[in-house]
């Protein structure tokens, strides 16, 4: 394994913070561990030379692999399923009877391989039923990575990541391939998502204010400041009565934070 030195170190790790809020100020192991092999087999016999072209070069294609290696997209369906619970039984409800043109704005942040915007399109499935079809339910699902996206736009999933969804989803809206174990998400759920690459560092302007905003398990790679500002241009682009929701292992501060906090990682823009 390659070693790197301190000065290569730094300017790896303020690259990364400056233009994707990542922080690894604290992940030397990490980085040398996961990007060694990256280093090696791009033709560099040192971790300066891999450095020098990054910054230097700034190729899309290296800087994808880079943030691939260096970020873990472990995810699973129902993940955290508190947020789901809540999502339908309350959430869902007070949209239902407060938006009168039918449109939902919904929003999975740093989406990573799918399965969170497809288990939220199946909650919507579930909740509206018959009436689905005057509704837009439509997800956005925004991640960084391109690589990721591109795994959850073909949309399959081994059997195993199925396993926590309730009696009854798997035949609903999974479908099997040839290949023994995969599963592939539904037409229907899989066209009610809208996938897009996004650098949550960047400005917030889409179209439409947010009714919810899920953005679970992003910022633990992100130093206070940086939360801090991201949650602010959250708020911004929330509805007022809106949700954020963000991981369990995650909390705001709340002497800056805007929101109102409701219950763990569950938080609320005021009416």
């Amino acid at each position: 394994m390659l070693s790197i030195s301190t000065e290569d170190f730094n300017r790896l790790v303020s690259f990364m913070k400056s233009n994707y809020g990542i922080d690894l100020s604290k992940k030397r192991q990490l980085i040398t561990g996961r990007l060694s092999g990256t280093v090696v087999s791009m033709g560099f016999t040192s971790f300066r030379q891999y450095v020098d072209c990054i910054l230097s070069k700034k190729n899309p294609q290296d800087i994808e692999i880079l943030i691939n290696k260096l970020t873990t997209n472990y995810t699973y369906f129902m993940r955290e399923e508190t947020h789901f619970e809540f999502f339908q039984h309350t959430i869902l409800p007070w949209l239902k009877k407060t938006k009168k043109n039918h449109v939902l704005s919904i929003w999975s942040a740093g989406c990573s391989s799918g399965q969170e915007p497809y288990t939220i399109s199946m909650i919507l499935k579930e909740y509206f039923g018959t009436q689905a079809s005057s509704w837009d339910t439509r997800v956005l699902a925004t991640d960084i990575s391109q690589n990721v996206l591109r795994t959850a736009q073909n949309a399959l999933y081994e059997e195993e990541s199925l396993s926590k969804l309730p009696k009854g989803w798997k035949n609903r809206y999974f479908r099997k391939t040839k290949e023994s174990g995969i599963y592939t998400v539904a037409p229907e759920i899989k066209s009610n998502v809208i996938f897009r690459t996004f650098n949550l560092m960047d400005p917030i302007r889409f179209r439409l204010k947010f009714d919810v905003i899920f953005c679970r398990n992003v910022m633990i790679y992100f130093d206070q400041p940086t939360k801090d500002a991201l949650v602010e241009r959250f708020f911004q682009a929330t509805s007022p009565g809106g949700y954020l929701l963000i991981g369990h292992s995650e909390s705001l501060n709340k002497a800056v934070t805007p929101y109102q906090y409701i219950m763990p990682a569950t938080y609320r823009r005021h009416l």
